[in-house]
């Protein structure tokens, strides 16, 4: 690990302009993920800046109805809060079936909606990645393939979003709130905070330099049957293959995203649409725009499949 200097921000617009003033800066909450990755010299922060005291470990209601839960809020606290188990069971579902309990204890909400792809060509800083060094070419694309995306993937980059968090949040609608180096505040859709590579894999989210998430809002609760299913090599401690996060109402309509599949979390409100008339319309239109490789082909009817289980659930 490279040498690096430390400070702790007194406010979040206070850590948002040290941010700013320093291109060479990260913050640093509970370094799950960050810290592994200075490890490996595939982030090299020059500037770490604390965040851990700012006050944003609270979860606390909305004026809609809803729950802000900070950016520092643990994610072991986030999914044992009796609100987050009554009122948005997929939230809790999808954050207990990530990590391990000693990493749920440490890691913070918006470490996870910010962490890293679990690409093998990423972490191997032997291999040509876009999103390590933009412009090298990605390996993934004649490499073994199997973990990575099928879709919303394009000619510079297949990798993943491996967050079980972020696809409960999708389809949640949630928002993020955060600050700016101005101090100036504002609340990014959860569909809009996650990028697509492009042509700039590199450039993961709608955060601009220096800003800092504060927190992620929860619209009213919408009722219904609340699903996350996870498929993966093994039982725990694995990221997912595909998962469903999915709210059914008794009508048989409601919203389904994807993770495992894509660059962010995946959902069509189009397929949603299509819900009551099963998993295979929906899938149909969620992978409309496929593109696989000889080792990942499996993770569409692998996706159909898992559907079709969690509406059966939704049904029993």
């Amino acid at each position: 690990m490279r040498s690096f200097t430390f400070e702790r921000a007194e406010t979040p617009a206070a850590a948002a302009r040290a941010a700013a003033a320093r291109p060479d800066a990260k913050f640093i909450a509970g370094g799950t993920n960050l810290l592994d990755l200075m490890k490996l010299e595939i982030e090299t922060p020059r500037h770490l800046i604390d965040v851990n005291r700012l006050g944003l470990d609270r979860i606390e209601p909305t004026e809609n109805g809803g729950l802000r839960v900070g950016a520092l809020v643990r994610n072991t606290d986030m999914a044992a809060d009796e609100r987050v188990r009554r009122d948005y069971g997929v939230l809790t579902r999808a954050v207990m079936a990530g990590a391990s309990g000693q990493l749920r204890n440490k890691a913070t909400t918006a470490g996870n909606l910010l962490q890293r792809t679990r690409c093998p060509y990423f972490y191997d800083t032997n291999m040509a990645c876009n999103k390590r060094r933009p412009g090298s070419g990605c390996a993934a694309l004649e490499g073994y393939s199997r973990q990575l995306g099928v879709v919303g993937v394009g000619d510079a980059c297949i990798a993943t979003n491996p967050s079980d968090m972020n696809v409960a949040l999708r389809v949640l609608d949630a928002a993020v709130e955060t600050v700016r180096p101005d101090g100036e505040t504002r609340a990014i859709p959860i569909a809009d905070f996650h990028r697509l590579p492009g042509d700039t894999p590199e450039v993961e989210t709608a955060l601009e330099p220096g800003e800092l998430v504060t927190a992620v809002t929860l619209p009213a609760p919408v009722g219904g049957r609340h699903i996350y299913r996870k498929v993966r090599d093994r039982a725990s401690y694995a990221f997912a293959l595909v998962s469903v996060a999915a709210v059914v109402q008794p009508d048989g309509t409601g919203r389904v995203a994807l993770g495992g599949v894509a660059p962010k979390p995946w959902r069509l409100e189009e397929a949603d649409a299509r819900l009551a008339e099963g998993a295979g319309p929906v899938a149909e239109r969620l992978f409309a725009d496929a593109r696989t490789t000889e080792h990942n082909a499996f993770k569409i009817p692998l996706a159909e499949r898992a559907l079709g289980a969690v509406l059966a659930e939704a049904r029993s």
